[in-house]
């Protein structure tokens, strides 16, 4: 039988080869936003995983919308150059096509690096002051952000046109606004860490209204055939949080607002929050998503084996599966998918030696 994971998927003009996508994974190796020689060897590894899309991380649209000091950013000359030199190397020697996630982390930011604790930065630190839509810490410990004004709101919108200028000029195949994770974007949707009382807050229709705002102001710079997505939160895990209800709504009003896809995530709202740990846990809500919306529905979240993403795919829970540790762990993933699954990837003609028609080995890899 023909594998559906590796089956065909057109996003708006762009023709994707299967249904395997590299999640963009935040590397926090950038200097002062820009990428160097780290990211020339990650995701040049990663453009030929057998992956038809590659998203580079969580890209910020200005430096105070960093996470930490090593977050990648497109908020500047010397960003977009840096950036420009890596998408020109993978253009050279990779088989993905290629996207990028754009995003400002809110409360989440002026924070160290995972393996320094990822605890905020301290006075001396070159820390920030954070902005969220209201002025509730991300957790225990955190800094408390200010509330945005009129004034900030307007001009984080215009920094996503400005970064999403920048990436069309890089030559992006596609972009994704980073609307989950508790970042800025989420933290507007989310009743957990948006109590403001203005057209921004309160009910579910206003809380979604500067996400939209952000994703109507990008899609009216974009060529009409160059798709655009969004990562969404199907889920908060948290009483009085986000529900799957709530992705189905903002979805739709996502797919009205031009957009061509989601990519349903969940969790992250807090510093306390715990998703769940069973696989594919995402997929549920995926599903319903992409049932009562109507829009092509990727999904993320512990997808490891290739049975599991080809169940899901050809089971109707997603239209696309994002894979991220698992690809980190195995870098060829894909090429293995295709080999469990009866299936064929491109592979660089340097290491075609490896492929399972010319090597022996391959059949004791699965």
């Amino acid at each position: 039988m023909t594998s559906t994971l590796f089956s065909p998927i057109r996003l708006a003009g762009l023709e994707l080869a299967n249904r395997i996508i590299v999640s963009p994974m935040c590397q926090y190796s950038a200097d002062d936003g820009c990428a160097g020689d780290w990211h020339l060897t990650h995701l040049g590894m990663l453009a030929n995983s057998g992956a038809s899309l590659l998203v580079v991380e969580m890209t910020d649209v200005e430096r105070r919308g960093r996470i930490t000091h090593g977050c990648l950013g497109l908020y500047s000359d010397d960003c977009e150059a840096a950036l420009g030199r890596v998408v020109a190397h993978l253009r050279r020697i990779g088989a993905a096509k290629l996207g990028i996630q754009i995003a400002h982390s809110g409360r989440k930011g002026s924070a160290h690096r995972p393996w320094e604790g990822g605890q905020p930065l301290q006075s001396g630190e070159d820390a920030w002051e954070t902005i969220a839509p209201s002025p509730i810490p991300f957790g225990s410990g955190w800094p408390t952000p200010r509330a945005m004004t009129d004034g900030d709101i307007a001009r984080v919108r215009e920094a996503f046109v400005a970064t999403a200028k920048r990436a069309l000029r890089i030559g992006f195949d596609a972009i994704e606004l980073h609307m989950a994770h508790g970042y800025l974007l989420h933290s507007f949707f989310s009743p957990i860490s948006n109590k403001r009382t203005d057209g921004y807050g309160g009910p579910r229709e206003s809380r979604m209204r500067f996400p939209l705002e952000v994703a109507r102001a990008v899609r009216a710079v974009l060529p009409e055939g160059m798709p655009l997505g969004a990562r969404i939160t199907g889920d908060d895990w948290l009483e009085g949080g986000l529900t799957a209800d709530d992705a189905i709504v903002f979805a739709k009003a996502l797919k009205q607002a031009g957009l061509d896809y989601v990519d349903v995530s969940s969790g992250g709202v807090t510093a306390e929050t715990r998703n769940p740990s069973s696989a594919g846990y995402n997929a549920p809500l995926a599903e319903r998503v992409r049932r009562e919306a109507g829009l092509a529905t990727r999904t993320v979240g512990l997808i490891v084996t290739p049975k599991q993403a080809e169940e899901i795919i050809a089971g109707g829970k997603a239209d696309m599966v994002a894979l991220a540790r698992a690809v980190l762990d195995n870098p060829h993933w894909g090429w293995h998918a295709a080999q469990v699954l009866g299936a064929d990837v491109p592979r660089p003609p340097q290491y075609q030696r490896a492929a399972p028609k010319m090597w022996p080995g391959a059949e004791f890899l699965t």
